[in-house]
């Protein structure tokens, strides 16, 4: 007869835990304090941990894999932990503003942007087709700016 297997219960229990559970167990299994993130961040790490442990990690030849991908990214700059374009939406991301009664739809494109069936380099220049006057294209879409703030 065999046992059944502990690990779908331990995961399915993160949902229910108390935060304060949730940081005493990222101490247990990371032996280091929780980070300041959200309850889901917390949730989603500790159940990547619980199987890691209880099944074992990546392969190495996953590992390897992902490590050459980050370097195609980032072009082998050891240095350079984040993508230059990190605070750029996502290629594929749709952008909604509603100006004047007007839903304006903006689509990211991997050379730029798309707004009425045409490209645009910059969402400043959409912002200005679209208003008539200058304006920052992040703070008119509601994005950050490049330098972070709001």
């Amino acid at each position: 007869m065999t046992t059944p297997d502990p690990i779908p219960a331990r995961l399915a229990a993160l949902k229910t835990a108390t935060t304060a559970d949730l940081k005493q167990q990222w101490r247990d299994l990371f032996d280091r304090e929780p980070p300041p993130f959200n309850r889901r961040y917390l949730e989603s790490r500790l159940a990547y941990r619980i199987q890691e442990l209880a099944y074992g990690g990546l392969k190495h030849e996953t590992i390897r894999r992902l490590e050459q991908l980050g370097e195609e990214l980032d072009g082998g700059d050891k240095k350079r932990s984040m993508r230059l374009d990190r605070d750029r939406p996502i290629t594929g991301t749709r952008l909604l503003r509603e100006w004047q009664g007007v839903e304006q739809v903006v689509t990211v494109t991997k050379g730029g942007f798309e707004w009425q069936g045409r490209p645009y380099k910059s969402l400043s220049a959409i912002a200005r087709a679209i208003t008539g006057t200058r304006w920052n294209g992040w703070t008119f879409f509601g994005l950050k700016n490049h330098r972070g703030r709001a």
